[in-house]
């Protein structure tokens, strides 16, 4: 049987020319292999003898005209003295974030709202199942202490400005400036004496 002009023996059923244009994928490990190809001072045709690939196979992998198995990969790594993970980098990088500049982000209505205690959320991240959920709360003298609540998962606080007791379950926390609490949130939790007005503290709730 005679062997396809577009397949050479080196190659594997996944190295085949793609008949579709290439995805990110291709378009990254091409750009990774060429720039460190590049950094070495080395020509296609040494990467090709390195790795053992033929040279027209490195040439289309570095116009992302093919898609690469593991192994092929691997041999490209190892020729260019970089980690495997190294040709990958830049892929699928587009990912949801949230930037709040300081003094912005919206006020939200929590339990203790109608107590005076103003939450401003910092930011969420939509996608993800169980998101983090970060707030700055400030208690002023318009602020009274409320009941203790609970929920699930848990949460995280940094004290910036004032002083509070701070409540978890039967204990109770004296929190100033750079203290911290981390707690569950199934515990009956809150403010419990206001000591040094205005409160400030970051609270990060991971549900």
């Amino acid at each position: 049987m005679t062997t396809p002009a577009a397949y050479t023996p080196s190659m594997t059923t996944e190295d085949m020319p793609l008949d579709q244009p290439a995805g990110s994928l291709e378009v990254v490990i091409a750009g990774q292999v060429k720039r460190y190809r590049h950094e070495a001072g080395i020509s296609a045709a040494e990467l090709a003898v390195r790795t053992g690939l033929s040279k027209a196979m490195v040439s289309k992998i570095e116009s992302a005209s093919t898609s690469c198995s593991l192994t092929t990969v691997q041999r490209l790594a190892q020729a260019l003295n970089v980690p495997v993970t190294a040709l990958f980098q830049g892929a699928d990088t587009e990912r949801e974030a949230t930037f709040t500049k300081a003094g912005e982000g919206s006020v939200t209505v929590r339990t203790g709202t109608r107590h005076g205690h103003e939450y401003r959320s910092l930011g969420a991240l939509k996608r993800r199942e169980n998101p983090i959920e970060p707030s700055l709360v400030t208690l002023t003298s318009a602020s009274d202490v409320f009941p203790l609540f609970q929920h699930p998962g848990t949460e995280f606080i940094y004290m910036l400005e004032g002083r509070m007791v701070y409540g978890h379950g039967s204990y109770e926390y004296e929190l100033a400036p750079g203290d911290s609490l981390v707690f569950e949130g199934e515990g009956p939790h809150g403010p419990l004496r206001l000591l040094e007005l205005p409160i400030r503290f970051l609270a990060v709730a991971a549900r």
